[in-house]
């Protein structure tokens, strides 16, 4: 995995001038899963799905190029990837003179090697770009009409509806815009509409609405808040199918949104109005 150095989360960096691949940095999964009480046989799959919005290089010829990237990196990776270290890194392309398909290839080879696992890598050209706006599933959580006090990670608030039973297994689908955490690194707060998708005992909403919105003053990566929701409901209500999935608005160009699943994707890259 990349980048053995000093770490470059905090620091002030300068924007490289040339191609930098020793600039990505990866952040190891196993010790934040280990925290949650997951062993090596995890109970998700899932993949950490990446748009870069501010990639450029020169054409053979010295004319810019701009394109969307788009990184598929699997959950079971051992790393993933510090989202200012990619940062830097596509930005190191803006002065190199490459082909198309030679510019894909090297982020797919550099990401791939911090992250310890084969990365899909795409890239759209503007006029080649096109992703249509689409409406999640399921209950909208936000209009509940509850109290909230608790803004750390509180799974104790979670509850079965009122004559619920735990070994009644239905499906149930629901969403929020309200999801709010903090970087652990600056303390600046990342916003995200979340989803969840499960076939298992019916829950009270306004509960699964005041566990997310507990996560408001929490600190943590995109990709473990994630595994924290899945972890909580998986652990406590043990559904016969769960999906936990966040889309996160981008900062630095950039956005995260990761999906966890007990069972198989595709992995919907939705796109979302607010993103």
């Amino acid at each position: 995995m990349s980048n053995s150095g000093p770490s470059l989360l905090g620091r002030q960096v300068a924007a490289p001038e040339r191609y930098s691949p020793e600039l990505l940095e990866a952040i190891p999964r196993a010790p934040q899963r280990q925290r949650l009480g997951l062993g090596s046989a995890l109970p998700f799959l899932g993949a950490d799905l990446w748009t870069g919005w501010e990639l450029s290089w020169l054409a053979p010829g010295g004319k810019p190029r701009v394109a969307v990237v788009r990184l598929v990196i699997p959950a079971d990776s051992p790393a993933m990837v510090e989202s200012k270290s990619l940062k830097l890194y596509l930005n190191s392309f803006n002065q190199e003179v490459l082909d198309d398909e030679v510019v894909r290839e090297r982020i797919a080879r550099d990401v791939g090697r911090c992250v310890g696992d084969d990365v899909e890598v795409t890239l759209a050209l503007p006029n080649d770009w096109y992703q249509p706006l689409t409406a999640l599933p399921g209950l909208c959580l936000d209009d509940q009409d509850v109290a909230c006090s608790h803004y750390r990670p509180a799974p104790e608030l979670l509850a079965l509806a009122p004559g619920a039973s735990q070994s009644a297994q239905l499906p149930g689908s629901w969403h929020s815009h309200l999801l709010r955490s903090l970087c652990p690194v600056t303390g600046q707060p990342d916003w995200a509409t979340v989803w969840i998708d499960w076939h298992g005992p019916r829950l009270a909403p306004e509960s699964l609405l005041q566990y997310l919105v507990s996560f408001r003053q929490h600190q943590d990566f995109h990709e473990h808040c994630v595994e924290r929701i899945f972890a909580d409901l998986w652990q406590r209500f043990r559904p016969q199918r769960l999906e936990v999935g966040a889309r996160y608005l981008r900062r630095g160009g950039l956005d995260i949104n990761p999906v966890r699943a007990s069972q198989a994707g595709p992995w919907v890259d939705r796109r979302l109005y607010r993103q």
